[in-house]
């Protein structure tokens, strides 16, 4: 499958990298590739420049936003969450009909300082923002509540622990969940919340888990549902 990874951060990075090595065909988006591969400094998270990176990934292209949309035949938006909108008009919106959206991201507002708090919250979220915004594309949301190792590698947490998946198109979130499968999630740690609109409560997960992050001094950590094997048993620890 073609895939256009939106984002040059460590999650996309990290993100592409694992689809490359399951041999999809892997694009990563950006809004300006030359000024992308021009960058030498490393990032304010430690991340290092992109050039180096890619240096090490021949395999994965390095694309501006419209061409890595049009190339791909499913998309996933790696961005920072206050600029998808954006970087999805970018794209342009003829390249996204019809197409599968993984939305990873999460609206983190800095605006405050650190921890960061969520615009929108509450009554809407990102990942509706990203469907009305763009009707044609059939968006799931999903990864959004771990680390970006954790996402492609779920082994790296001991034990039982889920990934939610929302989204109204079902084809779509069958696309999502073989893909989640392919990461090495098993199905029974894939739980369906429902439509978009529930996109809202795990983009909320984010101010919790940044304390969490904070308490434990890792990000090896993840969400367990005890007792989502039942219908309407539905308890955390």
């Amino acid at each position: 499958m073609r895939f256009a990874v939106l984002g040059t951060g460590i999650v996309g990075r990290t993100l592409a990298a694992k689809l490359d090595s399951l041999g999809h065909d892997v694009v990563i988006g950006t809004r300006d590739p030359a000024a992308t591969l021009a960058r030498t400094e490393t990032g304010p998270t430690g991340v290092g420049p992109y050039a180096a990176w890619q240096a090490e990934h021949a395999g994965i292209r390095l694309a501006g936003f419209a061409e890595a949309a049009a190339h791909a035949d499913c998309l996933v938006n790696a961005t920072a969450g206050q600029a998808s909108i954006e970087a999805l008009a970018a794209a342009d919106a003829a390249h996204l009909q019809g197409k599968v959206l993984l939305d990873i991201a999460n609206p983190l507002d800095f605006s405050r300082g650190f921890p960061p708090g969520l615009d929108p919250v509450d009554d809407d979220s990102l990942g509706e923002r990203i469907q009305r915004t763009f009707p044609g594309l059939r968006v799931v949301k999903t990864l959004n509540t771990m680390n970006c190792q954790v996402m492609v590698d779920p082994g790296r947490v001991a034990g039982e622990h889920h990934v939610f998946v929302s989204g109204e198109d079902a084809d779509a979130k069958k696309t999502a969940r073989e893909l989640l499968y392919s990461f090495g999630w098993p199905e029974a740690s894939v739980l369906d919340l429902g439509g978009i609109e529930t996109a809202r409560g795990t983009e909320m997960l984010l101010p919790i888990w940044l304390r969490l992050m904070g308490s434990l001094g890792h990000t090896d950590f993840n969400f367990h549902i005890q007792g989502a094997g039942g219908p309407g048993a539905w308890g955390g620890h």
